[in-house]
């Protein structure tokens, strides 16, 4: 353990969550080349670590989550991401694990991110905050889970950009990772999803309140640009049958079409909601930052441009997730991760789950997935030897 960063305690769970500042005395250096110091954390807690502190868990929330994961959103006001998963007696059951959330680096819920003061300048930093990768999102929270004083985690899991946090920490911490649970997530970002991403950003760059990034200074918002963005990415997240059985043709208020360019159709005035909810919870070059991490997150590119390299002699446990209904990260991708595991003779389970729910069902009521969830962890649990009750905190 680093005396660099002062030890941290658990602290108890605080439904506002916590903030932490690190890297003064030891910069976190980017891959872009930059070091940035220091970086604030926000972060959120539920359950208690154990008094050998093997039962810790961190969760890694997709692109536009957050640290919030069973608690409700202090903005919107909607309850955690994964509240149906957390809790006594739950999927990650808070008697026996010890769980970590944090906000990613580029955030807008807490941890260092373009809307915040550049300290150089005294100004937001805007266009000015470093390019960043998924890469440095996990170094952060490295940085994150030293300082909770942490060896190793007991598990580290996530679904679409939270799954590629999850093979980057199994790439780059691999002797801090007993197990790994990447879900509906890839080993790179496809030439798709990239330009699905690319419309999102120029349709946020293309709104005249984007001001060049410094829409914060002259006190404007790009609303509306993010707010398409938004609606782009949500059809990604659904499926066709999803979005059929939800909303079909249905006209929305109405019992014959406009003949104009209102929202005559139901699946219409869903994605304008989910627009205009979004851009109050979240930020437009936050937006721009994370996306762009995504885009260049390929795990093998470093490797000779072999993914198998990414997990040579890897002792972690893993166990990936996929859904059938999924084609923003369909199951070839997974399958692909499974393959790189077995050429190094990893410990890898692989389950498709059958669902019509699309990308989203992660987030979702899916009980095969969860059971999946539960299956694994016990095993695992089981061969680290944690006890169901009884831990004490440190």
């Amino acid at each position: 353990m680093s005396a660099v960063e002062p030890l941290g305690t658990c602290p108890p769970h605080n439904p506002l969550g916590h903030t932490v500042e690190l890297g003064r005395d030891r910069p976190i250096r980017l891959d872009c080349g930059i070091e940035m110091a220091p970086v604030t954390v926000a972060y959120q807690t539920y359950g208690r670590l154990n008094a050998d502190k093997t039962n810790a868990i961190l969760l890694c929330h997709a692109l536009t989550g957050d640290h919030y994961v069973a608690d409700p959103h202090p903005i919107t006001g909607k309850p955690g991401w994964w509240i149906d998963l957390v809790g006594p007696g739950k999927v990650f059951d808070t008697d026996r694990y010890f769980l970590i959330c944090s906000n990613v680096l580029g955030g807008c819920m807490g941890t260092t991110g373009p809307r915040d003061i550049n300290p150089a300048t005294g100004k937001p930093w805007g266009q000015t905050f470093p390019v960043i990768t998924i890469g440095d999102m996990v170094r952060v929270q490295a940085r994150l889970v030293e300082y909770l004083g942490i060896d190793d985690l007991f598990c580290v899991i996530g679904g679409s950009m939270g799954g590629m946090q999850v093979l980057e920490w199994a790439a780059s911490y691999p002797d801090k990772v007993f197990s790994a649970i990447p879900i509906a997530t890839a080993a790179r970002h496809s030439a798709q999803n990239i330009a699905f991403h690319e419309v999102g950003r120029q349709a946020i760059i293309a709104d005249p309140d984007w001001m060049g990034g410094n829409y914060q200074e002259a006190g404007l918002r790009p609303h509306r640009g993010l707010a398409v963005a938004r609606m782009a990415a949500h059809i990604t997240y659904l499926s066709e049958t999803a979005l059929h059985r939800k909303f079909g043709r249905n006209l929305q208020d109405r019992d014959q079409v406009s003949y104009g360019f209102g929202a005559d159709f139901q699946v219409e005035s869903y994605l304008r909601h989910q627009g205009s909810t979004f851009v109050d919870r979240f930020d437009a070059n936050s937006y721009l930052y994370i996306t762009r991490a995504m885009d260049y997150f390929d795990l093998a590119a470093e490797r000779d441009g072999v993914l198998a390299n990414a997990f040579k002699g890897t002792r972690t446990r893993f166990c990936v997730v996929s859904f059938s209904s999924d084609w923003l990260f369909p199951t070839p991708e997974s399958r692909a991760v499974v393959h790189a595991l077995n050429a190094v003779a990893a410990n890898v389970s692989f389950v498709e789950v059958q669902s019509d729910k699309g990308h989203d069902a992660f987030l979702l009521d899916e009980p095969e997935f969860h059971a999946t969830l539960t299956g694994f962890l016990e095993g695992a649990a089981e061969h680290r030897g944690l006890r169901r009750k009884g831990n004490s905190q440190p």
